[in-house]
């Protein structure tokens, strides 16, 4: 029997982190500490059952470590407003932030020139999500003694 050669590897770049910290604009990176810059991104989420939705969404970077940094709240109101005519039944259902698209392949699916499958397709998945804990200034973990 012939082995099947899968020619759609999925490509992966940058890192990513959901915030859920409020108070927390992350003007440095969690990870390394330098300074954050401003850029804007063509995220991919998938939001439950089977809804593929790109938004163009101004995000903090680090581009050391190659950090997307994104906050849950305003993640989910812009996601809220843009759906609110389009799928208002999907707000508030579980989602997930995939990747991102090249700003050409967001525009083509903005305005309906690509399907979703060829999307998912040319996107880039996160390398990896990461979680980071807010320790308050003068704080200390009690495994840090």
């Amino acid at each position: 029997m012939a082995k099947v050669k899968h020619k759609n590897k999925l490509k992966t770049r940058h890192y990513f982190f959901l915030s859920p910290y409020e108070d927390c604009a992350f003007t440095r990176c969690p990870k390394c500490n330098d300074k954050t810059k401003i850029r804007k991104f063509p995220l991919v989420i998938h939001i439950e059952p089977g809804q593929l939705f790109l938004l163009n969404k101004i995000c903090r970077y680090c581009v050391g470590c190659d950090l997307i940094i994104v906050k849950q709240s305003k993640l989910e109101s812009l996601m809220a407003r843009r759906l609110e005519n389009v799928r208002s039944e999907v707000i508030g259902n579980e989602y997930v932030t995939m990747g991102v698209a090249e700003r050409k392949d967001w525009w083509e699916g903005r305005d309906g020139k690509i399907d979703t499958c060829e999307i998912v397709n040319r996107m880039y998945v996160f390398k990896d999500m990461l979680h980071f804990e807010l320790i308050p200034a003068g704080w200390y973990r009690s495994d840090e003694k």
